[in-house]
């Protein structure tokens, strides 16, 4: 049996491979699938697709193409999730800041450098019209990280999923001061060069094998009970991100690889535009 490890954040997202991994689902194409969750996030991912402590990462689009860009040996093989991820904007609930133009010239918590934290706040800023060479950065590690930085003033906002950090509100740690939606798909499954190029059937089973899983998942019954329970969410929640989150069987196309490096290269996060063959290997 094929021993592949996968990354990915301990999200309500990922749930799917989750289940997939408990039903065997992959052990009947002789492949066990390692899951490991990476509460840091995109940033860390990239670091352990560089460094072969993952093999497959589920990871957000901008952060791997940012880091495909700057020579990580790896390829996007296909979209995970197609709908984009809404980012909360977050203060602590006692801050002094009550709208998002009171947040600019503050410093933003992100989980580390390359992070979808961060570069989300480009995004966020560029949308406000803010400078955005002078954004200011806490590097947090993760969200209990930033709990403590907004908390004790280290930092002055934070931006993450808006349904995982809920809670958060819920229990008056933080209040969310706006959204940021992704302008493109959040999420794509990501391989390193070199297990494309050793094991291109083991991985083209993987990625058929998630893809009949998040295809029916929504039809799980009492599929809401279950994500509420595992990620501790609110129902009413839970059928809220249900009704709006897409996954998707596809490749990620030129126009939208264009769309992603284009808004980053206007941001200047990268300095270069990688070609579609560098960046995705379709399978």
């Amino acid at each position: 049996m094929r021993t592949l490890k996968i990354a990915g954040v301990p999200e309500h997202f990922n749930l799917p491979w989750h289940l997939a991994i408990e039903n065997k689902e992959f052990e009947s194409h002789d492949i066990n699938l390692e899951w490991t969750n990476i509460p840091e996030g995109t940033g860390k991912m990239c670091q352990m697709l560089r460094d072969g402590d993952t093999d497959i990462a589920v990871i957000l689009t901008e952060g791997i193409v940012k880091d495909i860009v700057a020579g990580n040996p790896s390829k996007i093989v296909q979209i995970y999730v197609e709908s984009p991820l809404i980012w909360g904007i977050h203060v602590a609930a006692k801050s002094k800041y009550k709208t998002l133009s009171d947040l600019e010239n503050t410093k933003v918590a992100i989980s580390r450098q390359g992070s979808g934290s961060q570069l989300m706040a480009y995004v966020n800023a560029n949308n406000q019209g803010w400078k955005t060479d002078s954004l200011q950065f806490e590097i947090v590690n993760t969200i209990d990280g930033a709990v403590e930085a907004l908390t004790n003033g280290r930092a002055d906002y934070f931006m993450w999923e808006r349904f995982m950090t809920k809670p958060l509100v819920d229990k008056g740690i933080f209040r969310r001061i706006d959204d940021c939606p992704t302008p493109w798909p959040c999420f794509v499954i990501a391989v390193r060069d070199e297990i494309l190029e050793k094991y291109p059937e083991a991985i083209k089973k993987i990625v058929d094998t998630i893809n009949k899983t998040t295809t029916s998942f929504k039809e799980i019954p009492n599929i809401d009970k279950m994500l509420a329970a595992n990620y501790n969410q609110k129902k009413e929640d839970i059928q809220e991100w249900l009704t709006l989150t897409e996954w998707s069987e596809k490749p990620l196309t030129i126009e939208m690889l264009n769309n992603v490096q284009n808004q980053l290269f206007r941001l200047k996060i990268i300095d270069k535009m990688g070609t579609f063959e560098e960046v995705v290997k379709l399978i």
